[in-house]
C-alpha cells in the first residue's frame, strides 16, 4: 500500500491510501509565504493540530512513527518534508530543536499538544511506559 499526501486549506495534510489506479499528483505547494520563517511555520502547524509528524518520505523510522500512531487510531497531520517547497528550512529548524534533547536526527519530528516529544524513539518510550495514551487523550487526538 503507498500514500499519497494530499493538501486541505489552509494547511493541514493528511496521508490517504492509493491504488495503483490512481495516477500521482505533483507535490503540493507550500502553503506559507516564501519568507514565512521555519520556526513560525512549525509553530503555525503544531499548535493548530493534535498531532504533527515532520517526516521525509524516504525515511524507514518517518514511516514507523506514521503507522504506529494510525494503528492507535491517532489521524496526525504529516508533512513531508521533501516533497515541501520549504522543507529544507525546516528541516534545519527541526535539526537544531533535536539537538537540544541530544539527538541529532531531525526527523519524523512528533509533536503532541504543540509540544515537541522527539522522535521514534521517544515515541516508543511514551507508550511503553504508559504516558503516551493518556496525552494523546488530552489534546483529543484518541477518544477511547
Amino acid at each position: 500500500m503507498s500514500f499519497t499526501t494530499l493538501s486541505f486549506p489552509p494547511i493541514m495534510q493528511v496521508l490517504k491510501p492509493t491504488t495503483q489506479m490512481e495516477a500521482a499528483q505533483p507535490p503540493p505547494p507550500s502553503p506559507f509565504k516564501l519568507n514565512t520563517p521555519p520556526c513560525e511555520t512549525v509553530f503555525h502547524l503544531t499548535s493548530s493540530n493534535a498531532v504533527v509528524i515532520f517526516s521525509m518520505s524516504s525515511c524507514c523510522m518517518s514511516t514507523v512513527a506514521k503507522q504506529f500512531l494510525i494503528s492507535l487510531g491517532v489521524a496526525p497531520t504529516v508533512v513531508e518534508l521533501d516533497k515541501q517547497a520549504d522543507g529544507p528550512a525546516i528541516r534545519g529548524f527541526l535539526h537544531q530543536l533535536a539537538a537540544g534533547t541530544g539527538t541529532d536526527q531531525p526527523v519524523p519530528a512528533v509533536f503532541i499538544g504543540g509540544k515537541f516529544v522527539g522522535g521514534v524513539q521517544t515515541l516508543m518510550t511514551n507508550h511503553l511506559n504508559g504516558t503516551l495514551i493518556p496525552l494523546l487523550k488530552e489534546v483529543g487526538a484518541l477518544w477511547l
